[in-house]
C-alpha cells in the first residue's frame, strides 16, 4: 500500500530516500490511470491483459483499484469472468506470486497454527477447494483465482478494505489427471479427498479460521454439487458466525432479482410471480439453489397460493440434468436425454437423486424428456441455464417453442465462461424473431434487430450481490446470513432498473453504477439484521443507516506517509 511510483511528492522523496531513484516528474493519480490504459489498450488477448492487471495489482495496490473502479464496465470481464476462467486453467503457468492462503490435506493437525502466519486482521474470507472452477471442472489449486478474483470484485464494488480479504484454497488433491501429471502443477499429486476424511479436512480449517478471526465472513466459492450444499448447512448456523455459499445464494438472488424485473418488464405485479412457469436445465448446486431461491420468492409474494417452498417447486418447475427431465415417471423407449447422443437416464427413482434433487422431480412427464419437448408440453415463461453444457444446449427448436408459448419469453443462459454459456445473445433474440428478454451469466453485447430494433442484454453476475451482502455484514458487524437476507437484496436489485432501460428490454443495471447498486444492497439487508436483531452495530449517527455504510466502504487513494 506504501508503493506509489510517480507519484511520490517532494518531501517523500527525501524523506524516504527516493531522490534519484524515480523520474522527477510528480504526477497525480489521473496520470498514472491513464498510462495504464494506454498500455493495457496495446495487450490484443485478455488473458495477457489479466496478466498485466495482475502484474499492476502486485506493485501498486491503490492504483489497481483506480484503474478497475474508473473503468469498470471494461476490465471486470477481465480481472474475473469470464477471462479468469483462463487464469485458473493456467495457473500453474502463470503463477509469479503467491496471494492468499494454502491449506491442504497434508496440513492436518496444522491449521489452528497456521492461521497465524497470516498477520493481519480480516473481514472477508473467499474459499474454494477447487472442485467445480465456473463451468470447468476440477481445476485443483488452479482455483485461487476465483478468490483472488472475488476479492478484487469485493474492494471495487462494495467498499471492503483490500487488506482485509483473504483468498484461500483447501487443496485435498485433484482428480485432473492432466494436472496432477503435469510437472508445473503446483498442489497435491494425488486424487481428490472423499467423504468423512474431506469434511473432516473442511471442518478444520472452519474451526481454524474462527479461532483466529470469529466475525469474519466466510464465502464458500466453487465446490461442486456434491459437497456445496451439505457444506452450506453444516456451518450457516450462528455458532458457526456468518457464512454463505455464493453460487447457491448469491446466484439465486441475482436470478430472482432478474425474474421480478422481468415480471415488470411484462407489465406484471410481484404477485404474479407465483404463476411463472420455470424450466431450468442445470441441476446442481448452482442450477437447484436458483429454483431454490426462486420456490422461496414465489412463497413469500403476496397472495402466493403455496405453503412452502417444496410445494411451489413441485407445481412450478422442470428441471433437467444431464439426462434430460427429472421425473418419476418411467422414461419412454428410446429416450436420449435433453441433447441427442447422451445415454439413456437412469432409473426415474427419487433415492438415487443428489441432496436437493428429489423435490423438483416430475410426476406428469416422463424421466429424460427432452428440453424441446418439456417447453412445447408446459409452455414456460422463464428458461434458465445452469448447466455449464455450453453452446446448443439452448437450441433453435427449444427457443422457437419457447417464444411460441409466450409473449416475452425470458431467456437467462447463466453459465459461465463463455465457453459454457447455454446460448448466444445473438441466438435467443434470432430465434426468438426479436421477443426474448435476455439475461446472461457472461457478458454480451446488445443484439441489432431488424427495424432498427435492439435486443438488450443484461449481465446476470454475482457481482450484483455478494460485495453488497458483504459491506452489510463487515459494517454492522452481523452474526449471522439467513434467507430474508437475500430476498431482501433480491428485492431491492429488481428496482435499481431505470424506468426507460427496462421499458427498452434491460433486466438489470448498468455495471457501471456498481457502487451505488452495493450501498442499496448494503441497506436492504442491513434492515433485515436489525429486524432479526443479528447486527452488532445498531447506532449509526446523524448520517443514518446508508450513511454509515458509505463511511465504512474503503476508497483508494494515497494516503499520507510523511508529515508535512
Amino acid at each position: 500500500m506504501t508503493n506509489r511510483g510517480t507519484a511520490f511528492n517532494a518531501s517523500e522523496r527525501e524523506r524516504l530516500g527516493l531522490r534519484g531513484l524515480v523520474p522527477p516528474a510528480t504526477q497525480p493519480l489521473e496520470s498514472q490511470v491513464s498510462r495504464i490504459m494506454v498500455a493495457y489498450s496495446r495487450i490484443a488477448g485478455n488473458l495477457d491483459r489479466h496478466a498485466f492487471l495482475s502484474n499492476l495489482h502486485d506493485r501498486n495496490i491503490t492504483l489497481f483499484y483506480v484503474v478497475l473502479m474508473t473503468h469498470f464496465e471494461a476490465l471486470a470481464p477481465v480481472v474475473y469472468t469470464p477471462t479468469v476462467g483462463d487464469a485458473c486453467r493456467k495457473f500453474h503457468v502463470m503463477f509469479r506470486r503467491a496471494r492468499g492462503m494454502y491449506f491442504s490435506a497434508d496440513d492436518v493437525g496444522e491449521m489452528g497454527s497456521m492461521v497465524w502466519n497470516w498477520s493481519r486482521d480480516v473481514d472477508v474470507v473467499v474459499v474454494t477447494d477447487g472442485s467445480r472452477v465456473l463451468g470447468l471442472g476440477d481445476l485443483g489449486v488452479g482455483g485461487m483465482g476465483i478468490p483472488v478474483g472475488k476479492g478484487c470484485l469485493y474492494t471495487a464494488a462494495g467498499g471492503i478494505d483490500p487488506l482485509r480479504l483473504l483468498p484461500v484454497v483447501i487443496d485435498v488433491g485433484t482428480d485432473n489427471e492432466a494436472l496432477r501429471e503435469d510437472p508445473l502443477y503446483l498442489g497435491l499429486r494425488r486424487p481428490r479427498l472423499r467423504g468423512a476424511p474431506y469434511f473432516a479436512v473442511v471442518d478444520e480449517w472452519v474451526a481454524a479460521i474462527r479461532s483466529r478471526w470469529p466475525n469474519a465472513l466466510i464465502q464458500f466459492e466453487d465446490f461442486a454439487t456434491s459437497v456445496a450444499a451439505p457444506l452450506l448447512e453444516a456451518y450457516r448456523h450462528p455458532a458457526y458466525g456468518p457464512v454463505f455459499n455464493d453460487d447457491i445464494q448469491s446466484t439465486g438472488t441475482v436470478a430472482v432479482a432478474t425474474v421480478l424485473s422481468s415480471l415488470a418488464a411484462r407489465g406484471l405485479p410481484l404477485s404474479a410471480l407465483p404463476a411463472e412457469r420455470i424450466v431450468c436445465v442445470g441441476a446442481g448446486s448452482a442450477g437447484l439453489g436458483v429454483c431454490d431461491a426462486l420456490a422461496s420468492a414465489m412463497v413469500r409474494a403476496q397472495g402466493s397460493p403455496f405453503a412452502d417452498a417444496a410445494a411451489a417447486a413441485a407445481s412450478q418447475f422442470w428441471v433437467l440434468d444431464e439426462h434430460g427431465l427429472l421425473s418419476t415417471v418411467p422414461p419412454v423407449a428410446g429416450a436420449a436425454g435433453s441433447r441427442d447422443g447422451l445415454q439413456p437416464p437412469p432409473a426415474c427413482s427419487r433415492s438415487n437423486m443428489a441432496p436437493g434433487q428429489a423435490r423438483y422431480a416430475r410426476r406428469d412427464l416422463p424421466r429424460g424428456t427432452s428440453l424441446a419437448d418439456v417447453i412445447r408440453a408446459v409452455r414456460p415463461t422463464v428458461l434458465l441455464g445452469l448447466s455449464g453444457a455450453g453452446p446448443g444446449t439452448f437450441s433453435e427448436p427449444a427457443l422457437q417453442a419457447m417464444a411460441a408459448g409466450t409473449p416475452r419469453p425470458v431467456v437467462l443462459p447463466l453459465s459461465n465462461p463463455l465457453t459454457a454459456s447455454e446460448c448466444t445473445a445473438e441466438e435467443a433474440f434470432r430465434w426468438t424473431d426479436g421477443t426474448a428478454l435476455f439475461a446472461s451469466g457472461s457478458p454480451y453485447a446488445d443484439v441489432p434487430l431488424p427495424g432498427g430494433r435492439v435486443g438488450m442484454t443484461s449481465q446476470c453476475n454475482n457481482v450484483f450481490c455478494f460485495p453488497g451482502i458483504g459491506l452489510a455484514i463487515v459494517a454492522l458487524r452481523i452474526s449471522t446470513v439467513s434467507d430474508s437476507m437475500f430476498h431482501a437484496a433480491a428485492v431491492a436489485l429488481a428496482n435499481l432498473v431505470d424506468a426507460p432501460d427496462r421499458a427498452a428490454g434491460r433486466l438489470l443495471p448498468r455495471m457501471g453504477g456498481l457502487r451505488e447498486v452495493s450501498v442499496a444492497v448494503a441497506v436492504a439487508v442491513a434492515e433485515v439484521a436489525l429486524t432479526e436483531g443479528v447486527a452488532g452495530v445498531t447506532q449509526f449517527g446523524k448520517d443514518g443507516l446508508e450513511g454509515h455504510l458509505r463511511r465504512s466502504m474503503w476508497e483508494p487513494h494515497y494516503r499520507t506517509l510523511v508529515p508535512v
